[in-house]
């Protein structure tokens, strides 16, 4: 399945506000919003786009090269975002995207077993650089550890149940080093299917999540974005599940803060700094042509900040 960009117009009509100027997308995937970004903002825009998905940022590259000069890209993690603009000589963005998205070329893409639709490795990486491949991490964790992370990063109910089905799996030999494998053990474990859901969902999320080190690099990424955009420029952020949104909203309500009335009279603004504001209280969503079109949209979240001077 050919990657769609989420959210597209209502992404860039949000962060191009005026032609010109640098943008980032840290994500950039298959270029689709990088793209669109720098056709609405016109002949004097650039962007940089970063990505550590060495093959996703082939595509990118492929869809970028009419652009020219105008696009810079560089495979890296979004947590060295700072260090990717200075190496561009970037002091200042006007916009910056982060689609926390897993893409339809990974999801896709058997061989790089994020889906138990076929089956493949238990690999997951996002970058094949790193060594830490799910299977491995299995293998590493106790029973106990692994429900914590199934509890943390899945909110698998059964989390429990589950990392002792895998415990003691692997303690008799039994392998689970295959998506088919891990997929069935965690059905057996939850007894069997019910509903349009599979099973293995939250788990299969919980263990992405865990191997690429998702939420961590989140919580770096997030301010390190806002300390780059320019006064009025904007961060762009897609969310995918519940666990992201929370900690982007969050973020975004301690830098927006509040006026707080003092005991001698007057107020005070209280928040974390940089000051910024949100463009829209509620979140944006996809309509119900963008769920229809590409059901993978259906759980999008963008929330737009806005750095203030």
């Amino acid at each position: 399945m050919l990657h769609v960009p989420v959210l597209l117009e209502e992404t860039v009509s949000r962060l191009v506000t005026a032609p010109g100027g640098w943008y980032l997308d840290a994500t950039a995937g298959a270029g689709g919003h990088a793209s669109a970004l720098l056709a609405a903002a016109g002949l004097d825009a650039r962007l940089l786009a970063l990505d550590r998905d060495g093959r996703a940022l082939d595509l990118a590259r492929a869809a970028l090269e009419p652009f020219g000069g105008r696009a810079v890209l560089e495979r890296a993690n979004f947590t060295e975002m700072a260090a990717a603009a200075a190496r561009c000589g970037v002091t200042g963005f006007r916009g910056i995207l982060m689609d926390l998205g897993v893409s339809s070329m990974q999801l896709d893409e058997a061989a790089r077993g994020f889906s138990f639709r076929e089956e493949a490795p238990l690999d997951m990486r996002m970058d094949d650089r790193q060594e830490l491949t799910a299977a491995e991490l299995l293998r590493r964790l106790s029973p106990e550890d692994l429900a914590q992370v199934l509890r943390r990063y899945g909110e698998e109910p059964m989390a429990k149940r589950i990392a002792k089905a895998a415990g003691a799996a692997l303690a008799r030999g039994e392998p689970l080093e295959t998506t088919t494998q891990l997929a069935a053990l965690v059905e057996r474990a939850k007894g069997g299917r019910r509903g349009r859901i599979h099973p293995a969902t939250q788990t299969f999320q919980a263990l992405r999540i865990a191997v690429n080190g998702e939420l961590e690099a989140l919580e770096r990424a997030l301010p390190a974005a806002l300390d780059l955009l320019e006064p009025g420029g904007r961060l762009a952020v897609i969310s995918f599940h519940s666990l992201e949104d929370r900690m982007v909203k969050q973020f975004m309500t301690a830098h927006e803060g509040r006026m707080e009335s003092l005991a001698r009279g007057g107020a005070r603004w209280s928040g974390t700094l940089p000051r910024a504001r949100r463009v829209a209280r509620k979140p944006v969503t996809p309509s119900e042509e963008e769920v229809r079109r590409n059901p993978r949209s259906r759980t999008a979240k963008l929330r737009v900040l806005e750095r203030m001077a």
